[in-house]
């Protein structure tokens, strides 16, 4: 058994988003990620097979859905089930700290 901890370690430079899968079995995934000011680029979006609950631990991030006019601002704590196929876009995460999510995938 080997403990380890959401918080730790967090490389001091983040040039580009880190995934790290903390867990999987079957179609269920659970991963951490780390971002530092990092957006998903203009004009591309996240179109998941599974579905996507996420929790912000650390930070701050704003994830844009499509067909809304603005987008949901997201602060430690807060968490959102964003269902299988509906496409969205983290328009911002936090520059001045590492911005650490949460995300469990399934079907």
């Amino acid at each position: 058994m080997k403990k380890q901890n959401v918080f730790s370690p967090i490389p001091p430079d983040i040039p580009d988003e880190i995934f790290e899968t903390i867990a999987a079995s079957g179609t269920v995934r659970i991963e951490r990620i780390i971002s530092r000011g990092q957006a998903t680029p203009q004009g591309s979006w996240y179109d998941e097979s599974l579905n996507e609950w996420v929790i912000l631990l650390k930070g701050s991030a704003d994830i844009l859905f499509e067909g809304e006019a603005d987008p949901v601002t997201l602060l430690p704590g807060d968490h959102v089930l964003i269902p299988a196929h509906r496409r969205h876009r983290v328009t911002r995460t936090d520059k001045g700290e590492p911005t650490i999510w949460l995300a469990v995938h399934f079907a």
